[in-house]
């Protein structure tokens, strides 16, 4: 699938993708940092149906859960021969206890014996986050663990 971009002089650049269906949906990144969430009309993917405005969090939040679909079904896919094995994502919210702390402050593998794989952060993946890693409110945490261990990751997460 090919993204198009599209430089929109005055105002930013246009990055767009046409569905499977012929309709196009993408981004107007404004030149003062401003995003918007384009989707095109049904029966003509060159008029507009929706824009919506997002803040650089709300951007953020859903590329991680745009990407991070694709990561668990890969990790599932992977552990699909290891019984007792489940992969799993969080979101990490704005009022998580955690936003702005360190991967390491959760003390999530100790406490619940769950890691965390990757996060997924503003449409990328980072791998394999040590403890100093910082989270920031709207990053996908995938963790890899037992069924009672992701449930206890769940809860530090949103909880503490």
């Amino acid at each position: 699938m090919d993204m198009e971009e599209t430089p929109l002089p005055g105002i930013g650049v246009r990055r767009e993708i046409t569905l499977a269906n012929g309709r196009r949906v993408g981004v107007v990144v404004m030149r003062d940092g401003q995003i918007e969430l384009i989707v095109s009309e049904a029966d003509d993917p060159d008029a507009c149906a929706a824009s919506l405005p997002l803040t650089p969090l709300e951007a953020a939040a859903l590329g991680g859960m745009l990407g991070a679909p694709q990561l668990v079904a890969q990790l599932t896919d992977q552990h699909s021969e290891l019984p007792g094995i489940n992969t799993q994502q969080f979101v990490l919210s704005a009022d998580s206890p955690y936003a702005d702390q360190t991967l390491g402050d959760t003390r999530m593998r100790t406490r619940t014996g769950a890691s965390v794989v990757a996060v997924s952060r503003a449409g990328g993946v980072i791998p394999s986050p040590g403890p100093d890693f910082e989270l920031q409110a709207g990053d996908v945490l995938v963790a890899v663990g037992t069924t009672a261990g992701l449930e206890a990751a769940a809860r530090i997460i949103s909880e503490g």
